[in-house]
């Protein structure tokens, strides 16, 4: 997957390839919205552009995912002092000469995606908490390079946002991750609200989840709603611009949450899903706060 994609791009044929795939892919938030400053676009692409890749090599990819994963590793370090070639590294390399990205956020990604490969279960919150700084919070550190931040308090926020992000995304997408053999639900949490594995393998074959499956996930979306609130606060220390597509990226992830909930948390019967209204309401939305903001 990497290897058929590695012929030398020019600046802006790569930057092309990077907006078409980011739009191929649908979120429940807007990647770039047109709040964004024009010259933010094509960064804003380049930087999801790897993100979304990089999960494809590790979820999707066929073959050896761990050996694909190093030669993309390889290819991301070209862009931060190489030759890169791939669409995405010769548009990160541009970025790198003109913001203060660093490779460090972009390869906790890549191990987060490693770790896919070999770990299918967490005994507990902490090591989700653990996964999340690799596979969610860098690309809050991503996004605020693009627009020179780099302090700790607010790359603090950015984590909670992230995290928020990563856990709704898990809880919408249990029975999805349990058929690829992965459970990202803390073992401990089953144990404490009293669903067993065999439970759970019983009730997604069913396409229905029991009543301790639902306040075990009712439990959940509170948590990840409380990292959501934690992280609130960096709407109002960011530029408007920018404020507008953070509050995009958690409304979109607290409407995931919201359609847990509607549904009785029963992600096993229906993969809870924002629908395009929807997003385009939480877009006008977000204009309007900040234009009173």
């Amino acid at each position: 997957m990497v290897a058929a994609e590695l012929a030398a791009a020019d600046l802006p044929s790569a930057q092309r390839w990077c907006e078409r795939y980011s739009r191929e892919h649908q979120e429940n938030f807007t990647v770039v919205s047109w709040f964004l400053p024009r010259e933010l676009h094509a960064p804003m692409f380049a930087v999801y552009a790897f993100c979304r890749y990089t999960d494809d090599l590790g979820d999707e990819a066929e073959g050896d995912r761990l050996a694909l994963l190093d030669e993309w590793e390889t290819e991301l370090r070209s862009a931060f002092g190489g030759s890169p070639r791939h669409p995405i590294s010769v548009a990160l390399a541009d970025l790198a000469e003109r913001k203060p990205l660093e490779p460090e956020p972009f390869l906790r990604l890549i191990e987060a995606n490693r770790l896919d490969q070999t770990k299918t279960r967490y005994a507990d919150f902490q090591e989700v908490l653990g996964y999340c700084e690799l596979s969610a919070n860098p690309v809050g550190e991503m996004v605020l390079a693009l627009w020179g931040i780099t302090d700790t308090e607010r790359r603090a926020l950015s984590d909670a946002t992230c995290t928020a992000l990563q856990l709704a995304n898990h809880w919408q997408d249990v029975r999805r991750d349990w058929q690829a053999g992965r459970l990202y639900l803390p073992l401990e949490d089953l144990q404490r609200f009293g669903v067993s594995e065999e439970q759970l393998a019983e009730q997604i074959a069913e396409r229905r989840g029991g009543r301790a499956f639902r306040e075990l996930m009712r439990f959940q979306v509170d948590r990840a709603e409380a990292y959501f609130r934690r992280g609130e606060a960096l709407v109002r220390l960011v530029p408007r611009e920018l404020a507008v597509d953070l509050r995009l990226f958690s409304d979109g992830g607290r409407a995931v949450l919201r359609a847990i909930a509607a549904q009785d948390y029963d992600v096993l019967a229906a993969r809870p899903r924002v629908g395009k209204g929807r997003r385009a309401w939480l877009a006008l939305r977000a204009a309007a706060a900040l234009k009173l903001g």
